[in-house]
């Protein structure tokens, strides 16, 4: 799993050194170590499921029950065929759990260190693709703690003590969403280095700006670039914000109320790397507002991936041809030979519409629920897998095709001389010869107007056909017509200028460390 340390030197990446104010800790008494075997291992998705012919075996929570749930509610209420990939934070949850429990005195500590074997076993088991996996066992906790209680005995009975399936699918689940959030970042980063990498090689490349889709003013490509970096790294942010506030440790509220035990939830808190356990027992189980803001950061994140899919997509069309990606990234149609098609762009555009759907679906989902757990929050798990499998995917590929176009510099250069870009410039021009800019502005309109009626350029203008519209014109105006004499205009912090693009691509490369 890649982790968030290793994106320790740029800065944003960092977790808040301090715990988010809204949980500021009192403590009255010192904390406990705890070193626990945690390993970082992944779910087969071959495992066996359950044979559903064989009889169904009594419920751990079934004491109370006389019959069994028909097979019908069976199917429909299991989690397991999704939630087992919680299985490794579900283990880790049980270890800590285990070693509070053994130190509070609430089991033995030959008994704690059978259920550490005890899940070690259970483990390697998943990992190597030969646990069963039971439908009829519902989720991955009750597939673990039954596989538990067969393979060590009675021992295993106890470690659901002072704990509910409330407080632990939700303590399972933080710690999913921390690591994809973890793996979220590493991606975001390696699309941003890929941009940046890509601006590098297209020093002073002149490309048209556009707002309302219109040619508007000259830009250097590299600035266009670096404004989907920019965004990334607000991306970033608001994953690395959302990671702080749910970082925060559930376990131990049990089913809403705690509990009367003895036990140190600061204890198991620390040992899995939570800022320290959440104060309200209630809110604790209930609070789902750390998967929403995870979806809502993903959901930002995909719609400025599909704005960059969408540029990629036009560019590299035969009306624009300013891209043209390799046949690495590219594919054709099953019945027209010609064709190349930017497909992978394409599917990031669209696959957009899933990671908002992911966040709308979860909105509903909360919407109506009263406090405290209620069964419908089964359903926030799907959307998020979904949610992060889809955006992790969506950065790979942006990544992998932006290493893999090349611009069509002499194409550019063609189409640069449509569309007046330099008009704005004109106007600064005649700001500079103190004319109030509105009627600058009207100036240059007409000057356009003449440049349309003669189809030519304003730099093609004679200096009498200028100063026919105003005399204020003089032979220093040539310095301010044209694509490179704009772009040598801009200046202020920020611009397309080519000083201010070259502190911004230095900023980048020191911050995303591009050798």
């Amino acid at each position: 799993m890649e982790s968030i340390a290793a994106l320790s030197s740029t800065s944003i990446f960092k977790p808040p050194a301090s715990s988010f104010s809204g949980y500021s800790v009192s403590r009255t008494r010192p904390r406990f170590p705890l070193t626990l075997r945690m390993k970082a291992v992944h779910c087969s998705e071959n495992a066996p499921m359950a044979d559903p012919a064989k009889p169904k075996e009594a419920k751990l929570w079934g004491g109370r029950f006389e019959d069994s749930v028909t097979d019908a509610v069976e199917r429909f209420t299991e989690s397991i065929s999704y939630d087992k990939q919680l299985y490794k934070h579900d283990i880790m949850g049980s270890r800590a759990h285990a070693s509070m429990l053994a130190h509070q005195g609430l089991m033995s500590i030959s008994d704690r260190d059978r259920i550490l074997e005890g899940l070690d076993e259970i483990e390697k088991r998943i990992e190597n693709g030969e646990f069963n996996w039971r439908t009829d066992r519902e989720d991955v906790h009750m597939n673990i703690e039954a596989a538990l209680t067969d393979l060590i005995g009675e021992p295993a009975k106890k470690l659901h003590t002072a704990r509910s399936r409330n407080d632990q699918v939700v303590t399972d689940f933080r710690l999913w969403c921390r690591d994809a959030i973890d793996k979220i970042l590493a991606r975001i980063k390696h699309l941003q280095v890929s941009l940046v990498t890509l601006a590098l090689k297209n020093e002073g490349l002149i490309v048209p700006g556009y707002t309302h889709l219109q040619r508007a003013q000259p830009v250097l490509l590299q600035h266009l670039l670096l404004a989907y970096v920019e965004e990334l790294e607000r991306d970033a942010g608001r994953l690395v914000d959302c990671r702080a506030r749910m970082n925060f440790c559930p376990l131990g509220a049990c089913a809403l109320a705690g509990t009367g035990l003895p036990i140190d939830r600061f204890m198991t808190s620390d040992a899995l790397g939570f800022t320290a356990p959440l104060r309200n027992s209630i809110d604790a189980v209930s609070d789902r507002d750390f998967v929403l803001e995870f979806l809502s950061a993903n959901a930002i994140t995909a719609v400025h991936l599909s704005r960059l899919g969408e540029e990629w997509v036009l560019w590299a069309s035969e009306e624009f041809g300013f891209i043209t990606p390799s046949d690495s990234v590219s594919t054709g149609s099953s019945i027209m030979p010609q064709k190349k098609n930017p497909d992978p762009m394409e599917l990031v555009r669209g696959k957009s519409a899933r990671v908002m759907g992911d966040l709308v679906t979860l909105l509903t989902l909360c919407k109506g629920l009263p406090h405290a757990y209620n069964r419908d929050l089964q359903e926030d798990k799907e959307p998020v897998f979904d949610s992060v499998k889809t955006i992790l995917g969506m950065l790979e590929v942006s990544a992998e095709f932006s290493l893999n176009i090349t611009f069509n510099q002499e194409r550019i250069q063609k189409a640069l001389p449509a569309g007046h870009l330099d008009a704005t410039t004109l106007a600064d021009y005649l700001v500079k010869k103190e004319i109030p800019f509105r009627t600058s502005h009207d100036i240059v309109g007409r000057a356009v107007a003449l440049c349309v009626s003669k189809k030519c350029q304003l730099q093609d203008l004679s200096l009498d056909e200028l100063r026919s519209i105003s005399t204020i014109f003089d032979e220093d105006v040539y310095e301010f017509l044209g694509v490179e004499n704009a772009i040598k205009k801009f200046s202020s912090y920020g611009s397309t200028g080519s000083a201010c693009v070259a502190s911004q691509l230095d900023y980048w490369v020191a911050k995303l460390e591009i050798r």
